[in-house]
């Protein structure tokens, strides 16, 4: 065999590497959003089929418009989203990577805003406090903020900008999926949980979620923007 065709027989193994090692993200973003996806799902097709109301679903039969709005927007900001992680499709098929941002850009939007609406206007849960609440608020309008950023930096072309808060926007938009393992700890090993506790376990989700993005952030995409600023 010779020099060449060993260097290129190399090469390709690299390339398969680097090609299967890129779906690793996407994939494990995907898995985190099946809990909240399929709870989702079940919820619609309670909705479609008239099932009987009780005082946990009444809010959503009372006013089903922001709670459709707010599943379909966020399955599709979650699973669409994962797969802007993946860098061979930014980097091979830049086209469908932008055409896909736009159409989760109104996604997060949706997902947002009609959550901030059900915060606002739903007859919550007891378990559901003030403390909850805020919170809400807080992670509610910043993963707006971040889209409405996003948006900013890359009608000036700052790429790196851009993709650090499309990052901070996805990381508070998945916080459903880390939340199902934040709620785990007082339910296998306490008697339940109240209104602090799920605050807690509420809040660790997106907190836990942003903090990964900014290492991210810092790793890959701080140096981008210190090059792009000289």
């Amino acid at each position: 065999m010779s020099v060449l065709t060993k260097s290129s027989s190399r090469k390709t193994r690299r390339e398969r590497s680097v090609s299967a090692s890129d779906w690793l993200i996407p994939t494990g973003l995907i898995l985190l959003s099946l809990i909240p996806v399929i709870a989702g799902s079940v919820r619609l097709t309670e909705l479609s089929v008239s099932a009987d109301i009780t005082p946990d679903n009444a809010r959503f039969f009372a006013s089903p418009i922001p709670v459709v709005l707010h599943i379909i927007s966020v399955t599709l900001y979650s699973i669409l989203g994962a797969f802007q992680f993946s860098r061979g499709l930014r980097q091979w098929k830049p086209k469908w990577h932008r055409r896909v941002g736009w159409l989760l850009v109104p996604s997060g939007l949706i997902s947002a805003l009609s959550g901030l609406w059900m915060s606002q206007f739903y007859a919550l849960p007891a378990i559901d406090g003030e403390i909850l609440y805020g919170l809400r608020l807080i992670f509610g309008w910043g993963m707006v903020a971040s889209i409405v950023f996003a948006v900013l930096a890359i009608r000036r072309l700052k790429f790196a900008e851009h993709g650090a808060w499309m990052i901070r926007a996805y990381a508070i938009g998945l916080g459903a999926g880390t939340q199902v393992f934040t709620h785990l700890p007082w339910f296998l090993f306490s008697d339940g949980i109240d209104e602090l506790s799920r605050a807690i376990a509420m809040g660790a989700g997106w907190v836990i979620n942003l903090i990964i993005a900014e290492w991210i952030i810092y790793k890959y995409l701080k140096p981008k923007m210190k090059s792009a600023n000289k």
